[in-house]
């Protein structure tokens, strides 16, 4: 019984966690470009006290031996990068990406940060940068007296300025993709960064090498439905009364022996 009341306490715990992760998940229900996860769970080693297929005759086998489990603990959190609602904004610098891909963006620190949110901004330089103030990568620097600003959905941005009617092609912008987003480390901030486990980035213009198209004027919403979430949160509360009960039965069990002994 004592076994029993610590394989409960690895459930409790793991189900505590999992509601962290949903909790997370809801919170950001609202967060542009936001990727929900889901908790990897694993059960733990086993106790084995009849190894199966060990020989219990000399010419019989045990068909399954007996094998007693140590509870569950949670090995992972996985990022999935379903790609969220498009909403439409008309605001100029709002872009999304329609399909795989994230946005470049330099940090204090000279490194890379790649998100989803394309609501960008302009600094005082005028500049293209996130809500953060970080620059888009590469930099793209409007002109004085811009009157139009233009992003094609094969990223190529264009301006028109004051006294001439032409648009002025100005940069291009650039969308990196990983072998595995999910292996991706977020660092908050909408922000991702690359690990060994992401691959490195492979950076090309949207729509090229399997990165999707640009939309300008558009934003991605989260991909966190609310409820299937709320589904989730049920399931994880159910699952740790559940646990509570398999302790508080061990502790009448354990308290009957103790007393009847």
């Amino acid at each position: 019984m004592h076994g029993a009341l610590f394989v409960a306490k690895t459930g409790l715990s793991a189900q505590d966690t999992s509601l962290k992760v949903t909790a997370n998940n809801l919170a950001n229900v609202s967060t542009v470009g936001f990727k929900k996860d889901r908790a990897v769970f694993e059960d733990l080693l086993y106790q084995i006290k009849r190894q199966p297929g060990a020989d219990s005759t000399q010419e019989t086998q045990l068909p399954s031996g007996l094998q007693l489990g140590n509870g569950v603990r949670i090995v992972g959190t996985q990022k999935l990068f379903q790609t969220g609602e498009i909403q439409v904004t008309e605001e100029p610098f709002d872009v999304a990406i329609s399909g795989r891909g994230f946005f470049q963006v330099t940090m204090p620190n000279g490194d890379f940060g790649y998100t989803r949110n394309g609501q960008f901004h302009l600094n005082g330089d005028n500049e293209l940068v996130t809500a953060e103030g970080y620059l888009l990568e590469p930099a793209i620097t409007l002109p004085a007296e811009v009157q139009t600003f233009t992003v094609g959905v094969d990223g190529i941005v264009e301006v028109v300025v004051a006294g001439d009617p032409n648009p002025i092609q100005i940069a291009q912008l650039e969308i990196a993709d990983f072998v595995n987003p999910a292996g991706l480390q977020a660092i908050g901030q909408n922000l991702f960064t690359e690990t060994a486990a992401s691959g490195a980035p492979q950076v090309a213009a949207p729509g090229e090498a399997g990165t999707g198209i640009v939309r300008q004027g558009m934003l991605e919403a989260s991909n966190v439905n609310a409820v299937e979430e709320l589904v989730n949160m049920i399931t994880t509360q159910r699952a740790y009364e559940i646990n509570s009960k398999v302790i508080s039965t061990a502790d009448e069990m354990l308290s009957f022996v103790t007393q009847q002994l």
